[in-house]
C-alpha cells in the first residue's frame, strides 16, 4: 500500500516551525505529542491500568516519549516496527547554583552536556528553556526565546594565536553573562519564575538550558541546504512522528505490525536513566501493550522476535574541506537520501539482514539511499541502535540523514533529506 507524505517543500518548512519549538527535550516530546493528539492518539498514564483498546496512544516520561499504533483486532503476539530517536543535543545546561559573576559582570554557571563544538557557542545569541518542578510536584516548560544570554569570546588583541588554534577551558571559558551588577543568590529562578508566571518560592529544582535564538533558515542558491540548530536529532523526531500519524491514518486492515515511534532523552551522554534508550521505558511499553490485549509472556516472546527497529540518527555527510577524515569509498551526501549506518564492530546495529529491511523500505517510497562507514583510522560513534538490539532482543538498523557540522550550535542538511527519511519510515512502518 502507498502512504508516503506529499513531497513539497512544506516537510521542511514544517520541521523548522518544529525546531523553533523544540529549544530542550522537555519541549520536543510536548511538540510531538500535541502533533499526535491531532492525529487521534490519547495518552495513557504509566500509573494507571492499560486496556487492550485499539487506537493511538503514547506515554510521556520527561524528555521522552513512546507512541503506538494498534489496529483493530491486532493479536496480542503481533510484532512491532519500531522508528527509535532521541530528543537531546549537546548543549550547555544550568548548574545548581546558577547565580556567578566577577568585576561587575553577572553570569550564568553552566555545565557541558554532551560532545558539544565549544567554539560554536561563542558570541551568540541565546535564550534559556528547560522545565521547572514546582512544589506540588507538577513541571512546567518554560522557553525564554529572545536574546539573554551570551559566551563572548575573547579579542584577538588579547590572544594573537588563537586563530592559529582556538583551546577553551570548559570551567572557566563557558559561562554566559546575562547582565551587570553584583551576584544575587537566587536570581535566575527568580527571574525564569517571573517568566513562567509562578512565584519563585514554589520553584524547587529545574532543568534549564542556553538555546540559540536564530531561527532556522534555507541556505545556497537555490535554497536547497538547511540550516539550524539541534537537528541532531530532532530531524529523525520530527519525521517519526509525521510518519506514525500518517501510518495511524490508513485502514487497519492494511497494518501487518503495530506501528512505534520512540523518542528518547540522554543519547548524547551514554543513554543510560529512566528516560534513556538503556533504560526500561521501551521493553516497559511494550511489554505493557502485549498483556493489555490479554497476551502471556510467550506472546510477548514470539512479538519481540518479529520485530525490528529503525535507530534513526543524524550521520556525516561529506565535508568538502576535509574530504580525508572520510572514508574514501563512502562518500554520503546532503539531498542523497536516507544514509544507512554500517559498523562491523557494532557502534551501529545494522547488517546484512537490516540492509535488506531497510532497502526494501526505500523501495516501496521511491526514496534513494545511502552507506556510512566511517574511515578506519577514525573513531566511531555510536547511537541508540546497539543499545535498543542487546537490550531488548530486537533487530535493528542503524539510519539517518547526513549533516555537515555535526554537534554545532547550528547544523546543516540538505533540505530535501527530511522529508526522503520521513517517507522511508512510513513505507517502514506500514509495510
Amino acid at each position: 500500500m502507498s502512504c508516503s507524505l506529499r513531497f513539497d517543500r512544506g516537510h521542511t518548512d514544517d520541521l523548522m516551525a518544529f525546531l523553533m519549538a523544540s529549544p530542550s527535550p522537555y519541549h520536543a516530546v510536548a511538540t510531538a505529542a500535541e502533533r499526535l493528539e491531532n492525529a487521534g492518539f490519547r495518552q495513557v498514564e504509566e500509573t494507571a491500568a492499560w486496556d487492550g483498546t485499539s487506537g493511538g496512544k503514547y506515554v510521556l516520561r520527561g524528555g521522552a516519549i513512546v507512541a503506538w499504533y494498534v489496529p483493530e483486532g491486532a493479536a496480542a503476539h503481533t510484532p512491532y516496527r519500531i522508528v527509535g530517536a532521541h530528543t537531546d543535543s549537546p548543549n550547555l545546561r544550568v548548574k545548581p547554583l546558577p547565580d556567578t559573576g566577577a568585576y561587575g559582570w553577572r553570569q550564568v554557571a553552566v555545565e557541558i552536556y554532551g560532545g558539544t563544538l565549544l567554539n560554536t557557542w561563542l558570541d551568540r545569541d541565546l535564550g534559556l528553556a528547560g522545565r521547572i518542578s514546582l512544589r506540588d510536584g507538577t513541571h512546567r516548560l518554560v522557553n525564554i526565546d529572545r536574546p539573554l544570554l551570551r559566551v563572548p569570546q575573547l579579542a584577538v588583541h588579547l590572544d594573537r594565536s588563537s586563530n592559529d588554534g582556538l583551546k577553551l577551558d570548559r570551567q572557566k571559558h563557558m559561562q554566559p553573562i546575562w547582565g551587570l551588577g553584583d551576584v544575587e543568590e537566587g536570581d535566575l529562578i527568580r527571574f525564569v519564575a517571573e517568566e513562567a508566571g509562578v512565584g519563585a518560592e514554589d520553584v524547587t529544582g529545574w532543568d534549564l538550558m542556553p538555546h540559540p535564538v536564530e531561527p532556522p533558515a534555507y541556505l545556497g542558491r537555490d535554497r536547497e541546504l538547511l540550516a539550524g540548530p539541534r537537528m541532531d536529532n530532532l530531524i529523525s523526531v520530527h519525521s517519526a512522528t509525521a510518519a506514525l500519524a500518517a501510518v495511524a491514518g490508513q485502514p487497519d486492515a492494511e497494518l501487518p505490525y503495530i506501528p512505534v515511534m520512540a523518542a528518547f532523552d540522554h543519547e548524547e551522554n551514554g543513554s543510560q536513566s529512566d528516560t534513556g534508550a538503556d533504560g526500561p521505558l521501551l521493553g516497559t511499553v511494550l511489554e505493557r501493550s502485549v498483556f493489555a490485549r490479554g497476551g502471556t509472556y510467550e506472546d510477548r516472546a514470539r512479538a519481540f522476535a518479529g520485530t525490528v527497529c529503525l535507530s534513526s540518527d543524524t550521520g556525516h555527510a561529506l565535508h568538502p574541506n576535509y574530504a580525508e577524515r572520510h572514508d574514501p569509498t563512502h562518500h554520503p551526501v546532503v539531498n542523497g537520501g536516507p544514509i544507512l549506518k554500517v559498523n562491523v564492530n557494532m557502534r551501529y546495529a545494522t547488517d546484512g539482514s537490516g540492509r535488506a529491511v531497510f532497502a526494501a523500505a526505500c523501495q516501496k517510497a521511491g526514496v534513494p539511499w545511502q552507506t556510512f562507514v566511517s574511515n578506519n583510522s577514525m573513531p566511531c560513534g555510536t547511537t541508540i541502535g546497539p543499545i535498543t538490539a542487546a537490550r531488548h532482543g530486537i533487530q535493528t538498523v542503524d539510519i539517518g540523514v547526513a549533516i555537515l557540522s555535526m554537534h554545532s550550535a547550528r547544523e546543516l542538511c540538505g533540505a530535501d533529506d527530511p522529508y526522503l527519511l520521513a517517507n522511508a519510515m512510513t513505507a517502514f512502518l506500514a509495510d
